[in-house]
């Protein structure tokens, strides 16, 4: 049996989870110049992704959202309030009127903190437990932990009700396992593309923690 959440609980899981990243300041990141350029253009592009939807024939709506990277590049605490203007932006294209605040907290929520903060737990389960290589970095956190926290998602909204009723929960969870792989593909590609020419774009990774030796080279 599935359960049902209450009215206004994911507005209160979106505040509440600003609020948590508030205390690990969110904006520290931004200080670091190189960051501050690649920020700028998810925030401004971004939500012509999440409102690019692909509908599958059963008239369910899937878009790459790229949470995960947001993790990688800008830290956990900078990547959940990105993804409240994101999400805002998708709105306001889709809609020009202010959003609603129900109906935007469910988009943050659902397609955006959850897969990211999945995303997070296992990158620190990867870092504390496999070895510091590059390959585990490229495809363990870029690739396999954003295949499994988007598929996770979809299991957890399943439980909880967050389904169509026009919908059954085996055509859900192939949708969430299919969206997953390809948002999985997206961001390991481009991850791969950032340690070889731009690793100052992810917050993440240190040259020094999965490149041994770097540091020492033109001593």
């Amino acid at each position: 049996m599935d359960w049902v959440l209450p009215a206004g609980f994911e507005a209160a899981v979106m505040f509440g989870v600003l609020a948590m990243a508030l205390l690990f300041k969110p904006w520290l990141p931004l200080t670091h110049r190189p960051l501050q350029s690649p920020w700028l253009a998810c925030v401004a592009l971004l939500p012509f992704v999440w409102w690019t939807e692909h509908l599958l024939p059963n008239g369910m709506a899937l878009h790459v959202t790229g949470a995960c990277l947001l993790v990688l590049m800008f830290g956990w605490p900078l990547a959940m309030w990105t993804l409240l203007p994101i999400a805002m932006g998708a709105s306001y294209i889709e809609r020009p009127v202010w959003p609603d605040l129900d109906t935007l907290a469910t988009r943050v929520v659902w397609m955006g903190m959850l897969p990211a903060t999945l995303a997070l737990g296992l990158g620190l389960l990867i870092r504390r437990w496999l070895p510091h290589h590059l390959f585990v970095y490229i495809l363990g956190r870029g690739f396999f932990t954003t295949a499994v926290s988007v598929t996770l998602s979809g299991a957890l909204a399943l439980a909880f009700g967050h389904k169509p009723d026009t919908l059954r929960g085996d055509e859900w969870m192939l949708a969430y396992w299919l969206l997953g792989w390809g948002e999985a593909v997206s961001t390991g590609m481009l991850t791969a593309v950032f340690v070889a020419f731009l690793p100052e774009w992810l917050l993440t990774y240190s040259d020094g923690r999965y490149l041994p030796g770097a540091s020492s080279k033109g001593k």
